[in-house]
């Protein structure tokens, strides 16, 4: 009964999956010991993630009563409602983003040309991520390129939630040197960190990317290469980027063991990938380990103050 009235809808209609951008974006702000950026900031982010990923599902499928996919049936399912939600999402981050303008609209100006780059990269590749047919140019459908889609889709996500939060500090102070070797270093961890998640997400649409031909990690080179000689190594290095970063801002001990939680727990849920999972699963578990890193992340800051 929990599953059904509470979990499932928070999962399968992306609202978890914009919890997990709020949190990183925090533990961004946290790690770089700058300002927290106002609530109207997040509650964007929070908007415009449950957008992107909705969009996906509401444009991609159709109703087919032999589809086995349990997302998309419970999309047909509740069509009628994510649409609702869909349209209230899209509402309230045009009226954050108008307000913000407004306040702000004097500051337009100021904005360095370094800022319009990396908004413009991360827009347009956002966009590209989900162009499906482009006769003209075929190669601008970015995710038909099944070994860059993975770190395509992770670089969107550490540009949001790692640079986004230092660009709009970055604007409203009109300060531009917020970036530092500690931004790029923890750009890259998640970077890498979200990477591994996406290639461990691929293993759920092994049968459907092998028979479109999509040569996804786990389809050209199987589940144990894919997990060992791809999944470990990367994983490693992200933490090694941590540790890396410790080592040159002197973090505590403390901090540099509660963040390597989340790296345990990575290795931990790989070893269990050679059993076939349900979609929740994927969902709720190993992207849920973003949320599980922002948390460790943010403690390893405030407990060692």
């Amino acid at each position: 009964m929990l599953l059904k009235l509470f979990i499932k809808p928070l999962v399968y209609s992306n609202i978890f999956y914009g919890c997990c951008a709020v949190a990183l974006c925090v533990e961004t702000v946290y790690q770089q010991k700058i300002q927290l950026s106002h609530r109207g900031f997040y509650l964007f982010i929070f908007c415009i993630t449950i957008l992107y990923y909705s969009y996906a599902y509401l444009s991609q499928y159709h109703y087919d009563k032999t589809n086995t996919n349990e997302r998309a049936n419970w999309y047909f399912s509740y069509r009628k409602q994510i649409i609702v939600l869909q349209l209230f999402m899209l509402l309230l981050s045009m009226a954050l983003l108008t307000f913000f303008l407004y306040n702000h609209f004097y500051r337009l100006p100021t904005i360095n040309y370094s800022s319009c780059f990396l908004l413009a990269l991360f827009l347009l590749l956002s966009i590209l991520y989900y162009v499906k047919n482009a006769r003209s140019f075929p190669w601008l459908a970015l995710r038909n390129y099944g070994l860059v889609k993975p770190f395509l889709i992770a670089f969107i996500w550490a540009g949001t939630v790692s640079i986004l939060p230092i660009l709009y500090v970055d604007f409203i102070q009109n300060n531009a040197h917020l970036f530092t070797y500690t931004t790029l270093f923890l750009f890259f961890k998640n970077w890498l960190f979200i990477s591994v998640l996406c290639i461990l997400f691929d293993i759920k649409d092994y049968a459907d990317d092998y028979n479109v031909q999509l040569k996804t990690f786990v389809v050209r080179l199987g589940l144990r290469k894919t997990l060992f000689s791809v999944v470990l190594p990367l994983a490693c290095c992200s933490w090694l980027l941590f540790v890396a970063l410790g080592i040159l801002a002197h973090f505590t001990t403390l901090r540099i063991l509660l963040n390597t939680i989340p790296f345990i727990l990575l290795i931990t849920v790989c070893y269990t990938m050679y059993q076939r999972k349900s979609i929740l699963y994927y969902l709720a578990i190993i992207d849920g380990l973003m949320l599980v890193k922002a948390f460790f992340g943010i403690a390893g800051i405030i407990l060692t103050k």
